[in-house]
């Protein structure tokens, strides 16, 4: 049983834009509304959901463009988390891919961090980040030189943290590679019941997410001008204008589109294509609770979600060669849409809520066994 009378705080990186860690966010709010939520940043017109929440900000709120361009403050990052003033909690929450489990909390208090992962522009991606940053020379050596003192930082502060989870054994690896420490799986959820299933499919294949470099929307469209198959696209990013350059008639850029509407060009479509390495990846889930096969590339998080030949389909290297053959593959076989959504239901919030309450309980009652043998 989850422990009454407790006070209770959640700690997150920022709330500026919508994403998987953000509806881990409201989740968390949703379990414990009157958890305060302490955060660097906080763009209301942006983030939905949060209305009746008791957010604390830091003293980067009112900082120019900070509501719309936070990567600008993260030097700054480290010593926000650390001023924050938890005392008095009897157990804090971090939802971290960033530095919110650097905050400094008493010895009375229980400090459990859900990790989406490691920062990546400290770690394996570092050099990545840096090269794919549009700015001059002098300002990439200069990050250079940061990079590394934020990568000392985030080392020593993850001890700060009592117990991990980790969204996906993806990211356990991590965790134990880069901080040295266990932690426990407990995936992100999707709202099964939110979705339909479409068994009327319309002739396209679908993309979803920001329109960034990683996530290698060049590949897809790069495909599909050979294969002349219909594509649609729903999202927006930085990459928008060179990716409509590169793409033939066949591809349609939606740009932003509404959740109803993203729901019905999942229930409708063909199969959904993933072709990036994510720690994690909601969109597939939300894809297959609509009965839509996802065609992914075989690394990170879509190897725990998606099941070769029955809720979707593999390729292994991210080439337009290996992806076209996949595509062609995947029109071979007749995948059974309500199984689909079946396998997504072992993802679903109500799974997630029963995993997180259980684990804090738990560990909430061996810290109290810790503190009176001391």
């Amino acid at each position: 049983m989850f422990p009454k009378n407790i006070k209770l705080a959640i700690v997150c990186d920022w709330l500026t834009n919508f994403g998987g860690a953000e509806k881990i966010i409201i989740a968390l709010h949703q379990l414990f509304p009157n958890a305060p939520i302490y955060t660097s940043i906080y763009n209301r017109d942006k983030m939905k959901g949060f209305e009746d929440a008791d957010i604390k900000t830091s003293y980067l709120q009112d900082f120019p463009f900070a509501k719309t361009r936070h990567q600008l403050y993260l030097p700054f990052l480290p010593n926000v988390f650390e001023k924050m003033d938890l005392s008095g909690f009897d157990i804090v929450i971090s939802s971290s891919h960033s530095c919110a489990k650097g905050i400094i909390t008493g010895p009375e208090t229980l400090h459990i961090c859900y990790c989406h992962t490691p920062m990546r522009y400290a770690w394996d991606d570092s050099l990545n980040y840096i090269n794919d940053y549009a700015a001059n020379t002098i300002v990439k050596q200069l990050a250079k030189f940061y990079i590394h003192r934020l990568r000392i930082w985030d080392r020593l502060s993850a001890d700060r943290v009592d117990n991990y989870i980790a969204n996906s054994h993806f990211v356990q690896q991590r965790i134990n590679k880069y901080y040295r420490r266990p932690s426990t799986v407990i995936h992100p959820f999707v709202d099964v019941k939110e979705f339909t299933v479409g068994t009327i499919k319309d002739n396209y294949f679908l993309a979803v997410g920001r329109l960034t470099p990683y996530k290698k929307f060049d590949l897809i469209i790069e495909t599909f001008n050979h294969l002349g198959l219909p594509l649609k696209i729903a999202g927006d990013g930085v990459a928008m204008r060179k990716l409509k350059n590169m793409a033939k008639g066949n591809i349609e850029f939606l740009g932003h589109v509404t959740e109803n509407q993203l729901k019905e060009l999942y229930c409708k479509a063909r199969a959904m294509i993933f072709p990036q390495v994510e720690d994690f990846g909601i969109t597939p889930l939300e894809a297959m609770a609509s009965g839509c096969p996802v065609i992914a590339f075989a690394k990170g998080g879509a190897l725990e979600t998606v099941i070769d030949r029955k809720t979707g389909l593999f390729f292994k290297i991210q080439t337009v060669e290996a992806l076209r053959h996949a595509i062609n593959q995947f029109q071979e076989i007749n995948f059974k849409y309500e199984q689909i959504r079946k396998h997504a239901e072992k993802f679903d919030r109500e799974v997630f809520n029963g995993k997180i309450l259980e684990f804090i309980a738990e560990k909430w009652q061996h810290h109290i066994e810790q503190i009176n043998k001391n």
